[in-house]
């Protein structure tokens, strides 16, 4: 699956290519915009996936669905650091969201050379 085209699959066109793009960035700036567009790009990607045949395609929308849930998780789970002191609960979501970025931008690197995430 690594030297997949996008013209392998004749239902393809750019603009699809150009919603993953749109996806990914709108994925990878959710941190700054306190998770508002994560929400919304998960929503694209469920609605997406349902209609989606090309298997890169599909294994991308569930990377970035998959993100999106593992980051939730972990935002919840650490959110009782905040009770004890401020620091250890800063320093959670902070490890939580460059895990979140690292991860949007290897997959959209990955997305963009064709590959599986």
């Amino acid at each position: 699956m690594a030297d997949t085209q996008v013209s392998t699959f004749a239902g393809k066109t750019e603009s699809d290519r150009t919603v993953m793009h749109v996806l990914y960035g709108m994925h990878t700036v959710a941190p700054f915009t306190l998770w508002s567009l994560s929400v919304i790009a998960l929503i694209v990607n469920y609605i997406r996936k349902s209609d989606e045949q090309d298997p890169l395609y599909v294994a991308h929308h569930d990377y970035m669905i998959r993100t999106f849930w593992w980051a939730a998780l972990w935002l919840v789970l650490s959110s009782p650091l905040y009770l004890l002191f401020i620091f250890p609960g800063v320093f959670a979501w902070f490890v939580v969201g460059a895990w979140y970025l690292y991860r949007c931008i290897r997959g959209w690197l990955r997305f963009n050379d064709n590959r599986a995430p």
